[in-house]
């Protein structure tokens, strides 16, 4: 994995990363905007991990640190580039990156649904907390 390289995102990637949830995410979040993708770079610079292959994106997690707890949402691979080590890469950044900062568990969005994910997850070392369930209210229009 060599030619992977793993870097924070910077705004003006906000509208390929949106078409690259697009091909390689499961599923939409209400954030799915540029203005979304962008505060998120604003407000913590690091938090949006992206891998590239010779310039070309191959993957994504966002590893977000509110000082309490670690959270791992998006973590998405390019079809292409799955079982090529690509997201256990990025989740290896992901938790230095919380490490360094204090953190101390990360826990992952992962759809149920998304079963293909599961294996990915698991051979990370997370498993899921079933007696978790996950609250959602919209806050705002999309």
């Amino acid at each position: 994995m060599s030619d992977l390289r793993i870097r924070p995102a910077a705004r003006g990637d906000a509208p390929a990363v949106l078409a690259f949830w697009r091909l390689a995410a499961q599923g939409t979040s209400i954030s799915d905007d540029e203005a979304g993708v962008a505060r998120l770079i604003e407000r913590d610079p690091e938090a949006l991990l992206l891998a590239d292959r010779d310039g070309v994106l191959v993957g994504s997690v966002i590893a977000g640190f509110d000082g309490w707890r670690c959270h791992l949402y998006r973590l998405a691979v390019h079809p292409d580039a799955r079982r090529q080590g690509v997201a256990r890469t990025l989740l290896e950044a992901a938790e230095q990156r919380f490490l360094a900062l204090g953190g101390r568990r990360g826990d992952a969005m992962v759809l149920e649904r998304n079963a293909s994910a599961h294996p990915a997850w698991r051979a990370a070392g997370y498993e899921p907390e079933h007696q978790w369930r996950r609250w959602t209210k919209p806050l705002a229009d999309r």
